[in-house]
């Protein structure tokens, strides 16, 4: 159970809290509506944790939803989710690898420049790569360990914060700097949609521990608990970070800021304050992005085993590691940094993108629980949805607005993302040839 909420907390918190509340506040500065979608976020997770639980308990696989769509509404449906988890992990994985380099670049300067920030990303993936390969064991012990320094490290900056906080607070609230008004009507339906964005991004990862279920002694107890346990602790954590910054800072320098927590550190810790919250931020994404090269391994180890992907990917060495997913996730990875210091990497657009993505999936994923509640009755069901069909229906309705409301309030990003998904039929149809060839020579 430790092994699922440490993993879950490990990819949900990392880079997206250094960028996301600056972005969102700039868009609704109001403390109410920023705070509202962190809130709305929450109960997103909260009325979804069930529906996930029954089905990571009753369907124990290691590889993530893809097992529960492909069970429900067949292979293509597991191969959307599961082709989109793999290419967006990846990503997410390249993402974190340069945020970390810059970051070391601020802490260390030898270690600052463009071509060092380039050496740094590609080796910290390749340095992930090589430890998971020694095995499951290896994967999951520095997983426990980075998630809980990290867990500790923001425990203690709020502490600090509450603690010596309070002159930083009066000058907070003497502030006379003006922002914008909040926007209403259409605006302002267009600004929360966007918000969402970021923060559904910022809080996915919660349901880690479904990306493991092979590799979990007593999935029927365990996932449901790691599942209940990562959503309240990743929405704790994140609800304690965003109110730090209103605590101790005008809106106006919330608004617009890349790097919100440096600044909540400065007013605490001084000279001091950037070092410490960058350091933190270090080893917070270090454990995202082991989280991140565990999961898509999974995904892609199970899409092999079940002919929607080659078949050499389903080969596991000695300590449990699927080693040719790992590779080939690794070298995906690795291409994405390549793209993104060809074109540059703008934080919003992929934010967009990814969170479509993610919430497509989810869907797919509660539209799974219905049907296989209905086509299979018998099945064996450790645990029950609570709620259910309630709590799955409001799941399943937030996802199909939130999706709707992205292609209608994000015409730039959203479509990009719609036309991703529907490109992943051919790339389906010729995965499926590729599997027939293997299987044909075996």
């Amino acid at each position: 159970m430790w092994f699922g909420v440490a993993a879950a907390v490990g990819n949900a918190i990392s880079a997206g809290i250094v960028r996301t509340p600056g972005d969102i506040a700039s868009r609704l500065p109001n403390a109410w509506l920023f705070l509202s979608v962190w809130i709305v976020g929450g109960l997103y997770a909260l009325f979804s944790a069930p529906a996930m639980a029954e089905l990571g308990a009753a369907v124990p696989r290691s590889g993530g939803q893809y097992n529960f769509s492909r069970r429900a509404m067949g292979e293509f449906a597991g191969f959307i989710v599961g082709w989109s988890d793999w290419l967006s992990t990846c990503g997410t994985a390249a993402a974190v690898a340069i945020v970390i380099s810059e970051y070391s670049g601020h802490l260390f300067s030898i270690l600052a420049g463009p071509e060092k920030v380039k050496v740094i990303s590609v080796s910290v993936i390749v340095g992930f790569g090589v430890l998971q390969w020694r095995g499951v064991r290896w994967g999951g012990n520095t997983q426990l360990f980075t998630a809980a320094v990290k867990t500790v490290g923001f425990l203690i900056l709020a502490l600090a914060c509450l603690l010596k906080g309070s002159s930083a607070h009066q000058a907070a609230l003497r502030s006379t700097t003006s922002l914008p008004a909040p926007p209403s009507a259409w605006p302002l339906a267009v600004a929360f949609m966007v918000g969402l964005q970021a923060v559904f991004y910022t809080i996915d990862g919660w349901d880690g521990v479904i990306y493991f279920g092979e590799e979990v002694r007593e999935p029927g107890r365990d996932v449901p608990r790691a599942i209940f346990g990562s959503v309240f602790s990743i929405m704790g954590i994140y609800l304690l970070l965003n109110l730090l910054p209103l605590y101790l800072l005008p809106m106006n320098e919330i608004s617009g800021n890349t790097f919100v927590l440096g600044t909540v550190a400065d007013r605490i810790f001084g000279v001091l304050g950037d070092p410490i919250i960058r350091s933190i931020m270090v080893i917070s994404m270090l454990s995202c992005l082991n989280a991140n090269q565990l999961f898509c391994s999974r995904t892609l180890y199970a899409m092999s085993v079940d002919g929607l992907f080659f078949r050499q990917a389903t080969k596991v060495n000695k300590g449990g590691t699927p080693t040719i997913a790992l590779l080939l996730s690794s070298i995906v990875g690795e291409l994405f940094l390549l793209f993104a210091f060809y074109r540059g990497h703008a934080f919003e657009r992929v934010t967009a993108m990814l969170s479509f993505f993610f919430v497509a999936n989810y869907t797919l994923t509660y539209t799974s629980l219905f049907v296989l509640r209905k086509r299979e009755p018998q099945m064996n069901r450790p645990y029950r949805a609570w709620g259910h069909p309630w709590t799955t229906g409001i799941a399943l309705g937030g996802s199909v607005l939130f999706l709707i409301g992205s292609i209608v309030a994000d015409r730039e990003n959203a479509p990009w993302a719609l036309a991703l998904l529907i490109l992943s039929y051919p790339v389906y149809r010729l995965m499926k040839f590729a599997s027939r060839r293997d299987l044909t020579r075996a």
